[in-house]
């Protein structure tokens, strides 16, 4: 059912919205591609802040396709939905999408992926940070010999903001001359079947002389030691992010260095908890104003990520994040006694 709009603006400034009550707020997600692990993860507490405000959830899946999520937001509200949850395929394609939520006047919150438009309201992890703790992560194990970068996708935003915080921590290592990026390649779609294929292609241009990759997330890092174990080169130091459950036991046996944490459960806590006060008209808490690199103003929550290392894995295990004995299968890292 179709509510009926307000003339009142939301008090993030971030568009119109409708007066409802919780019970009448009906929250649409388009995932861009639900295949992916922690996206499970992020499903579940947003239905769990949806369910807490009385909100009904409804979603649908562009399976990595632009023009597919286009058509499933379309139907979303077309559903009735009163607040929309995008995690953008393609945040340059996404548009259109978000001016029909804006005509219907229903706020829209870009989750995890920047959709760079003023009426949108952006909610992620500080990512910057993340491509900053990778690469510190990456930089402490092997602090000298030949770099590869294995990037996010092209069509995400989020890929060149990891990117620019691994620079920035790496830059002075590269001035001194101590490493050296010799190859980097983005990941078409974040798939790490085309991450392990771009780190084999990279693996025999530099015919293996490669001592550390700095991969931006789990999903490409897997695709890379996957390429590394087949050339007996398991054990180099390699980043990801998500604290993906295949990852942190790659970390707890040592073949994966770092995890990026971005605890998808506060996330998606937030994001439900972000789209029902937006169709209330209400402000969110926490948000503030940020300025994307293009200089486009947006009302904006950014959560805090933890680099998970062998160092510290009991962090996940005390959150409980992974059980134990899918943490630890084939370690014998402290954290697994």
């Amino acid at each position: 059912m179709k509510l009926l709009k307000t003339a009142a603006a939301v008090a993030t400034g971030v568009m119109l919205s409708t007066a409802a009550w919780a019970d009448d707020i009906i929250v649409g997600v388009s995932w861009s591609n639900f295949q992916e692990e922690r996206w499970k993860t992020d499903e579940a507490a947003i239905k769990g802040a949806l369910d807490a405000a009385g909100a009904k959830y409804i979603s649908a899946d562009a399976q990595s396709s632009s023009g597919k999520q286009l058509a499933d937001i379309e139907s979303l509200i077309a559903q009735g939905a009163t607040a929309l949850i995008i995690l953008a395929q393609d945040a340059s394609s996404v548009g259109p999408a978000v001016q029909q939520a804006s005509d219907e006047g229903i706020p829209v919150v870009a989750y995890d992926r920047l959709i760079e438009d003023a009426r949108a309201f952006y909610l992620t992890f500080d990512n910057v940070e993340v491509g900053r703790m990778q690469a510190r992560a990456v930089l402490a194990a092997q602090p000298t010999g030949n770099y590869v970068m294995i990037k996010g996708s092209p069509t995400d935003p989020n890929a060149d903001f990891l990117r620019g915080g691994q620079q920035e921590v790496l830059q002075a290592a590269i001035d001194a001359g101590d490493i050296t990026i010799v190859a980097e390649a983005y990941t078409d779609g974040w798939v790490p079947a085309n991450a392990q294929r771009n780190m084999e292609q990279i693996l025999t241009a530099q015919d293996n002389k490669v001592d550390a990759v700095v991969a931006s997330n789990d999903g490409t890092a897997g695709g890379v030691v996957a390429a590394l174990t087949a050339q007996g080169m398991e054990g180099l130091a390699v980043s990801g992010q998500d604290g993906d459950h295949a990852a942190l036991n790659r970390v707890a046996i040592g073949t994966q260095t770092v995890s990026v944490w971005k605890d998808a459960r506060a996330l998606g806590k937030a994001a439900g908890e972000a789209a029902v006060a937006l169709a209330k008209g209400e402000a969110v808490e926490g948000a503030a104003d940020w300025t994307s690199p293009s200089g486009t103003t947006m009302t904006s929550k950014f959560l805090a990520p933890v680099p998970v290392t062998a160092d510290n894995l009991s962090a996940v295990l005390d959150a409980g994040w992974i059980e134990k004995d899918k943490l630890c299968a084939g370690s014998s890292n402290a954290a697994c006694n």
